[in-house]
């Protein structure tokens, strides 16, 4: 007999109710492992994010999603007023703003 005929003679036989309800539970703890580990986190940032553009208020220094730093110096609706260097301002729209420098600055030093 060759090393295969002996393996599935000794392989156990499950019925097709086993498997299924099996493939079943691994797919649920897959869809719970990438919940906890991926979405969760990452809709959590995104609520973090808004509450902070929410919160932008004038003369208050912040980088853009380029990296620029500046102040800024008027808030509308949609977009806000940089001033990027003395009397150097620039229009961009709010979603590019993604952090205050000072924070940016003091998660710099603490690593």
């Amino acid at each position: 007999m060759n090393l295969m005929t002996v393996f599935f003679l000794q392989a156990p036989v499950a019925g097709p109710a086993a498997n299924g309800s099996m493939m079943w539970i691994m797919l649920i703890a897959m869809f719970v492992i990438m919940y906890f580990f991926m979405i969760r986190p990452q809709n959590k940032k995104q609520k973090e994010i808004a509450n902070f553009r929410k919160s932008l208020q004038v003369n208050q220094k912040v980088i853009t999603a380029g990296g620029i730093h500046g102040i800024i110096k008027e808030i509308n609706d949609n977009d806000v007023v940089l001033e990027i260097a003395s009397n150097v301002k620039i229009r961009i729209d709010k979603n590019s703003i993604f952090a205050a420098a000072a924070d940016a600055n003091s998660s710099q030093a603490s690593k």
